[in-house]
């Protein structure tokens, strides 16, 4: 008792003794028990009999400037922010933004006295975090919480962080020639140019844009971004129960959102290009377990394959024999992939001989084989490889992806 004696006694000479009971309380946590800051400044004042200057009116307390008397007044400014700003959310994290002068006062309190715990900065964002959970009847949450609020007393004004939404399904994509995500134009790389009609893009249309035109228009969000469990390329269908996705929305105002009649909308809108299938909402960390899982899955394609000369229908047996399959990144993809060898099981083949230089492939396969070049054998990078077993020249002419099992 006598160290904490000293070390308020240190304090009232830096403060001339202008210091609240929050302040000076503060600097006790968790050395003297009390419900909050205030108990333990009344305490030390009080119990332990420390003789303290009696401010006068005109003076404030040395380290927050009587910013806790105006608690109130920050209180309604974020309350009437949030009400102007008509965000819908269920969540949400207070913090605040405090002059340096104030952080600098605290800082050469507690390095006079030896004592780190408590910070000002903490006992305001918990003292507006329970008066927001109370007024608001919304509840704080550190982790993902759907709003954070900044009040700035530099500038005394209020900011409103409205967190993304995450919606996970599974689309299809029915049509061919539909980039999973949006492609900006190679030769103005998005600005706009004659080659891409000024559009920015390679394509007039993604699935992303697809999907996420309704899903913005219903959350009034400010734009999307789009993780999918891998990706099919622009001439590949995904067909089955379709591809698992996270569609992210940033700065959404709705967050209550009826799901059925979203999925309704989509389908509709886009009949005969894309679908999608069992929506429902999610948390942020869904968004990496999705993109991670891409090569942990089996995924099952249908190939039609065309080869250079007739083959008999027997030596299509020799397929079987695929297995272990190690394959070089490709070279239509090693522009952006790092070059290696990736080894890759075939767990099941299936063939349907079609006329003399024409057969369907079905192959349920480990995720991240690259399955055009497991028939072309891409220049000998993919061995075995079709063209390899069956000795004749083949190649995919058409791709569709049948099931991603996640």
């Amino acid at each position: 008792m006598n160290k904490i004696k000293e070390q308020t006694q240190k304090i009232i000479e830096i403060s001339e003794g202008n210091i609240c009971n929050r302040c000076l309380g503060r600097n006790f946590y968790p050395q003297l028990s009390g419900n909050d800051n205030q108990e333990r400044g009344i305490y030390v004042k009080d119990v332990l009999e420390i003789v303290t200057t009696v401010p006068d009116e005109s003076e404030t307390c040395y380290v927050c400037g009587d910013i806790f008397l105006n608690l109130g007044d920050a209180l309604e400014k974020i309350i009437n922010t949030i009400h102007d700003s008509k965000v819908e959310f269920k969540t949400f994290l207070v913090g605040c933004r405090l002059p340096r002068e104030i952080l600098e006062k605290e800082r050469k309190i507690q390095e006079e006295i030896g004592n780190t715990s408590d910070s000002i900065k903490k006992e305001i964002n918990r003292e507006l975090g329970k008066e927001l959970e109370h007024r608001l009847e919304r509840e704080v949450d550190f982790d993902n919480p759907h709003l954070v609020i900044m009040m700035d007393f530099t500038r005394d004004r209020v900011e409103l962080q409205m967190n993304p939404l995450f919606i996970e399904g599974r689309y299809r994509k029915l049509l061919r020639g539909i980039p999973q995500t949006r492609w900006p134009c190679r030769k103005c790389r998005g600005k706009g140019c004659e080659r891409c009609d000024f559009t920015g893009k390679m394509y007039p249309e993604s699935v992303e844009e697809l999907i996420a035109e309704k899903v913005l228009d219903a959350t009034e969000g400010h734009e999307s971004r789009f993780h999918g469990a891998g990706r099919e390329d622009v001439d590949v269908r995904m067909l089955g129960r379709g591809r698992p996705f996270v569609l992210e929305i940033k700065e959404p105002r709705v967050r209550e959102l009826k799901l059925e009649e979203l999925t309704s909308q989509i389908n509709q809108e886009c009949q005969g290009k894309v679908e999608v299938l069992d929506l429902k909402m999610v948390n942020k960390d869904r968004r990496s377990g999705i993109k991670a899982s891409s090569t942990e899955t089996y995924k099952t394609y249908r190939a039609l394959v065309e080869l250079e000369e007739t083959v008999d229908e027997d030596k299509l047996n020799d397929l079987n024999s695929l297995n272990i399959i190690k394959q070089r990144t490709p070279i239509r993809v090693s522009h952006r992939r790092a070059d290696k060898i990736r080894t890759r099981e075939v767990k099941e083949i299936q063939v349907k001989l079609l006329d003399s230089n024409h057969f369907e492939l079905i192959v349920n396969c480990e995720g991240g084989l690259y399955i055009k070049e497991l028939i072309s054998s891409d220049e000998n990078r993919t061995r075995p490889s079709v063209t390899s077993l069956l000795g004749i020249s083949a190649k995919c002419i058409e791709l569709d992806v049948l099931e991603v099992n996640i």
